[in-house]
């Protein structure tokens, strides 16, 4: 990730204008992989109070926490997809490339939602149309999100949309779309 730029990439994301977690938030990295998103937040942000990496993979979740103790931090390990366990509500929710994999993505954005505490913010990333992106389909089967498609089923699933994000450069700026939305009070 870090050689393809998403790891600077998410660090641009969240280091936009806009509201920041407080001192004592609860952080929740849904789909995480090896952890690139959560390794930024906390880059950006600090040590979150908690921080939980949920991810189906055993072996990423191991090098994803391997990251993040490197930085400090010792996560919660949740061996799991979207929608299998329950989870007390974060202040803040990370999703990168998440729901393109998940067969409703309405359904998928509707779980992020319950695991958002009022007030909360989801940072969720996604797959755009690019050409770039039918390279990673021979791969990983996944969907992509028009800006409009996607703003619609976040809505839809609850949340206010506080920003969108273009990455500026790399790969990123070819495949991704970030956007932040907050869960009403």
């Amino acid at each position: 990730m870090r050689t393809l730029g998403y790891y600077d990439g998410y660090l641009g994301f969240l280091c936009e204008p806009g509201s920041r977690p407080g001192a004592h938030s609860r952080v929740i990295d849904v789909g995480a992989g090896t952890a690139a998103f959560s390794e930024a937040w906390v880059a950006v942000n600090g040590a979150p109070s908690e921080l939980a990496l949920m991810e189906p993979s055993q072996a990423m979740l191991n090098r994803g926490a391997e990251a993040l103790r490197a930085r400090g931090v010792e996560p919660r390990l949740l061996p799991a997809i979207l929608g299998e366990v329950r989870y007390t509500p974060s202040h803040e929710v990370l999703a990168a490339h998440v729901i393109e994999h998940c067969p409703d993505p309405l359904l998928a954005l509707q779980h992020l939602f319950g695991l958002t505490r009022g007030g909360g913010r989801l940072r969720l990333v996604v797959s755009k149309p690019h050409w770039c992106n039918a390279i990673i389909w021979l791969q990983w089967r996944h969907r992509t999100f028009g800006k409009a498609e996607i703003q619609s089923l976040v809505k839809e699933a609850g949340f206010d949309i506080e920003s969108d994000y273009a990455f500026p450069s790399g790969p990123p700026s070819r495949t991704s779309y970030g956007l932040v939305a907050r869960r009403p009070d």
